[in-house]
């Protein structure tokens, strides 16, 4: 078993570091089990199980697939993106990043609250737990949103979902609207499908924070 532990970690793209954070245990205990010389605790088999999707059969035995079923999630996909068989995305708490501008400014000193194991689904930057009617067409109930950073704003796709901070009157306004052209200067035009939500124009020079929502997860779906 312990062998496979390592393979686990290698498949999800994590660090011994990371890994061990989220075992909540040390580095070196770490390495220990994955180089035999220490025992997978009853805990930690659990937490490998229940929170990263490892298959227990596999765990145990080696036989059948290293991952369950993938989760139930709506992905957003350009014809242009390169899909990964698995990958580890940090999942992040706005309330505990005090906004989108300093996650996506420093997101390396960013400690997140967890990580979600999302197969099949291009590279993603980071997720943030989602709620409200401002987040519409995304579920109105709690969900997480893996998202891509572009790296300027004339790089968006116009006419796709994005995750947005907009400064109004100095606060932080986080929603996730479509984005389209806007015939006015230095504006784009935010979109909802959410009919109580009117279309908006807002300037460029407005929008603190930016991100290409790659997909929707529901709580549900998150073990």
């Amino acid at each position: 078993m312990n062998e496979r532990v390592k393979l686990i970690r290698k498949q999800l793209g994590m660090t011994q570091e990371q890994l061990a954070q989220h075992l909540g245990i040390g580095k070196a205990a770490l390495s220990m089990i994955e180089t035999g010389k220490a025992a997978l605790s009853a805990r930690n088999r659990n937490i490998l199980v229940q929170e990263l999707n490892v298959n227990p059969e596999w765990l145990e035995s080696g036989t059948g697939n290293m991952f369950n079923a993938e989760p139930d999630l709506t992905a957003y996909r350009h014809r242009t993106d390169n899909s990964l068989p698995l990958q580890s995305v940090p999942l992040y708490s706005i309330e505990g990043t005090a906004g989108l501008v300093p996650l996506f400014t420093d997101q390396q000193q960013q400690k997140p609250v967890n990580y979600i194991h999302i197969p099949n689904l291009p590279k993603c930057d980071g997720a943030i737990y989602i709620v409200g009617d401002s987040m519409y067409p995304l579920p109105k109930t709690a969900a997480t949103a893996p998202y891509k950073q572009p790296r300027h704003i004339p790089d968006i796709f116009w006419g796709d979902m994005y995750l947005l901070s907009i400064d109004i009157d100095g606060e932080e306004y986080i929603t996730v609207k479509y984005i389209q052209k806007s015939d006015r200067p230095g504006c784009v035009k935010l979109v909802s499908q959410n009919p109580h939500h009117a279309d908006k124009e807002v300037e460029i020079t407005r929008i603190r924070a930016i991100a290409l929502v790659k997909a929707s997860i529901r709580m549900n779906s998150i073990r």
